[in-house]
């Protein structure tokens, strides 16, 4: 009898342990790529002083650390209201525990024919167009500078929105994933003296996006028709679609993430 109690014990333990494991991540999965995960570090950081601070006894900073900790919930709760409140519709509707039934390979293939084929069409017609893709890096932020679409990233989608004369043209589209996140959306200008002067804003716009963030870019110039890519920095001009295909097959990870992360995985691959 004591051992059957010590192995129902231990299974019960084990199980306790793993499902707030999985909660967790769930819950990580959420708040990635939002400002929210930025605040999870600076929580973790500041338990750490804390830990430190009773360590070795350092009365001021235990106050200070104190302090931080009985009122920061309440901060958070204030600030944070948006993201919680998803969160909780989430859970309501079971979407945050629910799984993917479509690969992330299918996925993937399918987004990145949508992107080239809208590309295609656009550089075809002389239509402008700025496309962000987001990686690992939040870019919320500028999504938030624009119109909210949430819906399905398709090739009539994304055509539809830079189309001339519409509301929604001017500005960048950014994607999370297999979704349009929003459009018109301003990007920050790259300030770089060795950009060509040939390029217009668009093209600054994108550079400058990939210089504060990892995300990928595509433009379509207006008056060439011309596809360019940059990221990290580096622009790569003139790419004909087998090219521009080849380059997001080549430097975005078939290893991605499950879609409940709403990120895309990229590898990083140097200009040759």
């Amino acid at each position: 009898m004591p051992d059957e109690f010590s192995l129902l014990k231990i299974i019960q333990i084990v199980v306790d342990i793993a499902l707030v494991w999985y909660v967790l991540y769930k819950l990580i999965m959420l708040i990635r790529g939002t400002k929210a995960i930025q605040l999870l570090k600076g929580i973790v950081i500041v338990l750490g002083v804390r830990l430190a601070s009773l360590f070795f006894n350092l009365q001021t900073l235990q106050w200070l650390t104190n302090q931080v900790i009985i009122w920061g919930f309440l901060a958070i709760i204030i600030l944070f209201q948006p993201e919680l409140r998803r969160a909780l519709e989430q859970i309501g509707r079971g979407s945050i525990f629910s799984r993917s039934t479509k690969s992330a390979e299918e996925t993937l293939e399918n987004s990145i024919e949508a992107i080239v084929k809208s590309c295609n069409y656009m550089a075809k017609r002389r239509i402008g167009a700025i496309v962000t893709i987001e990686r690992e890096t939040g870019i919320d932020d500028y999504a938030e500078t624009g119109i909210a679409i949430n819906g399905k990233l398709t090739q009539e989608l994304l055509t539809n929105i830079f189309t001339p004369n519409t509301p929604l043209h001017d500005g960048a589209v950014i994607i999370k994933n297999d979704e349009i996140v929003a459009a018109a959306c301003f990007l920050p200008l790259s300030e770089s003296p060795f950009i060509s002067k040939e390029l217009g804003t668009r093209h600054r716009a994108a550079i400058g996006i990939s210089e504060v963030t990892d995300a990928v870019t595509i433009i379509v110039s207006e008056e060439t028709g011309n596809i360019s890519c940059t990221r990290n920095g580096e622009l790569r001009r003139k790419l004909d679609l087998d090219e521009l295909r080849a380059y997001l097959n080549e430097n975005l990870s078939l290893n991605m993430k499950a879609p409940e992360s709403k990120a895309w995985n990229w590898r990083g691959r140097r200009n040759g």
